[in-house]
């Protein structure tokens, strides 16, 4: 669990959101996990690939891992759980369509390529360090709890999706189908 007090203070904001709803029996609730948007890993705004320079920097370590979901997935899994028998509820539902670690992402990277690239690995002193000359900067928050690795990643198989048996986007099927590689085999 991220846990408060992480950089992104909107995961405060959540985390006190779960408090109040779990502190009532009025209404019921049902909170979707979704990990990262799929696309923001291969967002040149993130920080993470440059496939311009063919560079795959990794936050916090090759091992750190996320899990990623599309919207399109994080939509059609909402609709399923809503509509499940026995009803949800009141509690955390789990769902992804993929879960990587940074090195997996060089190595999708290279494969839908057929190139190699350069690793790099912004560790997370030199994350907190850009996040505290620009503690505003909600990119450098992002970071730096997707680099931190607690909280931000769960096995497939303990998805919703996964013990239901509901295929859903991987990262490296969202990267070949929305990813422009050949422009970049230069």
């Amino acid at each position: 669990m991220i846990g408060q007090g992480s950089a992104q203070d909107l995961f405060d904001e959540q985390l006190d959101v779960r408090e109040l709803l779990r502190s009532q029996s009025a209404t019921k609730w049902v909170i979707i996990s979704t990990g990262m948007f799929t696309s923001y890993l291969f967002e040149p705004f993130f920080g993470i690939l440059d496939m311009e320079n063919r560079l795959i920097n990794a936050i916090g370590g090759w091992d750190t891992a996320v899990t990623l979901t599309t919207p399109d997935d994080i939509g059609r899994l909402t609709a399923e759980i809503f509509f499940t028998e026995p009803q949800i509820e009141n509690e955390i539902v789990y769902i992804a369509g993929d879960t990587i670690t940074y090195g997996d992402l060089a190595d999708i990277a290279e494969s839908l390529s057929g190139r190699k690239y350069e690793l790099t690995l912004s560790d997370m002193e030199e994350i907190t360090d850009e996040l505290k000359k620009d503690p505003t900067n909600f990119v450098k928050k992002y970071r730096s709890v997707f680099g931190a690795g607690r909280g931000v990643s769960w096995p497939l198989e303990n998805t919703f999706n996964g013990k239901n048996g509901i295929p859903t986007t991987s990262a490296k099927q969202w990267a070949k189908n929305n990813m422009e590689w050949e422009a970049y085999n230069k």
